[in-house]
């Protein structure tokens, strides 16, 4: 556990929802504090220096590492989980993960080898391309901004970190730590995600040997060793070396890009962009340490169970024991489980927060439509300094763009890629004979299917018509199949008292169904949505506050949201079966209100030919989150990945609105505090 410094005068006590209990580092810009919820959930909460909060341009740099971290999905980073930027002490609260630097343990422990540095790439691959599809230039890859934690690697800070304009480029300024710059960042040429490879193969060299890539005793030194030594990765075992060694080619044409660094890592084939389910994999591999991966030859294309399994894996390291002195790291970027340490590129401490295969020239990108990634294209480096090299990389962009186009051709013509349906083996049947598979996660890679438990009584949200079901779960739960990698998805309609059963007996996989966290003997992961309970009322009615219900008749259906509005207001419930009675009530008159889970209100109200209105009380939170059998933690981590990844894209938000427009509804569209799988 790092070391947290305590509060000195003039520190708040609070900040927005967070009770501040001690410092993890200070810079130039702001204070990293460590915060707490009042439902326990720690976070990093980086403070603008009170000396800036009057500076627009200070400002306006804070503003922009909030949108660069809120673009960025939960793939092996850190997430942001609270912001207020308008107030008079702007602050930006991110996860606290509980992990140790890479510089820190290179250095204490020495250089990482086998399975260890195998998952090191893999995971920092596999946040490089969550953080190149959002569009995000991270800039300041290094060993100080990746983390250790204890479910693997997380890249972090991004306090530097820019979005691509519409070019697909940035203007470079020499920003960044010299001994891990790209060459056009020392140039001043054009940078763009490729400047981020070149980063991430001299951070994965410093974890192979422990010697810093391009070292030298003057910045000049280093600078110059940047632009004219080839650093030696022979140490690596392939796939690793030759892409590290690519990464590390001195024109960004000749560079990979990070997705082809992560699928041939996992030997996929690089010929189109990672998917969710390849980033999913990605984290998989990076967070597991219990048992060996696989990996097939680099030659293939798509993932067959029982080729090229590893060596049984170890600790590269783990949380930083108190006393030891090492402070930690978190910073702004996207999610991940566990305790998260903040550090930022400017607190001036060693704590942050957050959180490849053959050699190959393609470099354009094509990401997969069904993403909903931004593909990143190389551009052509436009220094004057560098004259020289750009009628190279012009032809060698040329090559690309022909080698892209038909790569891309074949994979719409049904070219096999990641997570292409398993071969049968010859007997036609599952492995029963070994038992049940150990996780949901092991399941679908090797069958490629999905039992998911749903409710089918709530209109929007869960409602069942013959075989089909409909509403804003369904859609969740498909999306999570889908970003699993699954390719039949089976629902099942599950019974609010058979749910934990039903996931212990192997009936479903997962149980997605308005199922509000508990104490249970079930695994959540999630929240996909945070409800509250609030009360519905009809529109032009004149009741715009729970101090207008004063007196107001309530449908009193079987539901805690009746108590939560009586300890608010004196109302006069009237008691119903069900819902549905309870919008007869409503729409007759007989009642004023009905109480009840936002969502689920917003479903009802969506049906009608009248107009509703959920008030907004938010008397509370009900966190609905995904359901798994106790244990299964490998699939738990995949499935919160995945659900990061939709409010990373808006794709909670686009679900929301679709399902409810017809409802004066503000539904909740920040990103929810995950729980620890």
């Amino acid at each position: 556990m790092p070391q947290i410094s305590p509060l000195v005068a003039g520190d708040p006590t609070e900040l927005g929802p967070f009770r501040l209990s001690g410092r993890i580092g200070e810079g130039g810009q702001g204070i990293v504090y460590l915060g707490l919820t009042d439902a326990g959930e720690q976070a990093a909460i980086k403070l603008l220096h009170v000396k800036f909060t009057g500076d627009t341009i200070a400002r306006s740099r804070f503003a922009r590492e909030l949108k660069a971290a809120q673009r960025v999905a939960s793939f092996c980073t850190a997430r942001v989980v609270a912001a207020d930027l308008d107030g008079d002490t702007p602050y930006i609260a991110s996860e606290y993960i509980d992990g140790r630097p890479l510089r820190e343990i290179v250095e204490t422990d020495g250089p990482l080898s086998g399975t260890v540095l195998d998952r090191l790439a893999i995971g920092t691959a596999t946040a490089l391309t969550a953080i190149h599809h959002a569009s995000i230039v991270h800039r300041d890859f290094k060993p100080d901004n990746v983390l250790i934690a204890a479910d693997g690697p997380r890249v972090v800070d991004f306090g530097i970190a820019r979005i691509i304009d519409s070019t697909g480029t940035i203007t470079s300024r020499a920003i960044g730590t010299p001994a891990y710059m790209a060459p056009e960042q020392i140039a001043g040429d054009d940078i763009g995600p490729y400047t981020d490879v070149f980063s991430w193969g001299a951070t994965i060299a410093f974890a192979a040997t422990g010697k810093t890539a391009f070292e030298g005793k003057s910045i000049a030194v280093v600078l110059n060793r940047i632009l004219n030594h080839e650093v030696d990765v022979t140490m690596m075992p392939e796939p690793l070396q030759s892409v590290v060694r690519s990464a590390l080619s001195k024109s960004p044409a000749e560079r990979p890009s990070a997705d082809q660094i992560l699928l041939r890592l996992l030997g996929q084939s690089s010929t189109v962009g990672a998917s969710t389910a390849v980033l999913t994999r990605g984290v998989q591999v990076a967070s597991d340490d219990t048992t060996p991966f696989t990996r097939v030859s680099a030659g293939s294309i798509t993932d067959k169970p029982g080729q090229g399994t590893t060596a049984p894996p170890s600790r590269a390291g783990g949380p930083t024991h108190a006393g030891s002195g090492q402070p930690g790291h978190s910073g702004s970027a996207a999610p991940s489980t566990g305790q998260s340490v903040p550090a930022h590129s400017d607190t001036g401490t060693s704590g942050h927060s957050g959180g490849s295969g053959a050699h190959s020239s393609l470099q354009a990108l094509v990401v997969p439509p069904e993403t909903g990634g931004t593909p990143y294209p190389v551009t052509e480096p436009g220094a004057p300094a560098r004259r020289g090299r750009v009628k190279l990389w012009i032809a060698g962009l040329t090559a690309l763009v022909l080698v892209a186009a038909a790569a891309f051709a074949l994979a719409l013509n049904d070219w096999p890629g990641f997570g292409a349906e398993p071969e049968p083996t010859t007997s036609g049947q599952e492995p029963s004979e070994q038992g049940p598979f150990a996780t949901v996660v092991d399941k679908v890679a090797q069958t490629g299917r999905i039992v998911i438990g749903v409710k089918g009584d709530l209109p929007g949200v869960a409602l069942q018509n013959g075989d089909d079901f409909q509403g804003f779960d369904i859609e969740i739960a498909k999306r999570i199949a889908t970003g699993l990698g699954a390719r039949e998805t089976e629902l099942v309609k599950i019974g609010r008292d058979d749910r934990a059963s039903a996931l212990d007996d192997g009936r479903v996989d997962l149980i997605v169904a308005t199922y509000s966290v508990d104490d249970s003997e079930v695994q959540f992961a999630g929240p996909y949505y945070v409800a509250h309970r609030d009360v519905l009322v009809r529109s032009g009615s004149g009741i715009d506050s729970l101090e207008d219900l004063e007196g107001k008749k309530l449908c009193a259906p079987d539901s805690p949201s009746v108590g939560a509005v009586q300890d608010k207001v004196k109302v006069k419930p009237v008691a119903a079966g069900d819902y549905a009675i309870c919008m007869d009530l409503l729409r007759s008159g007989g009642v004023d209100a009905v109480p009840g889970d936002d969502v689920i209100l917003a479903g009802f109200a969506s049906r009608e030919n009248m107009r509703y209105k959920i008030l907004g009380a938010k008397l509370n939170n009900e966190r609905y989150a995904v359901g798994i059998k106790d244990g299964d933690v490998k699939s738990c981590k995949a499935v919160k990945a995945v659900i990061a990844d939709l409010y990373a894209k808006g794709v909670i938000k686009q679900l929301l609105t679709r399902q409810f427009a017809k409802v004066d509804f503000e539904p909740e569209l920040k990103v929810p505090a995950m729980e620890t799988c």
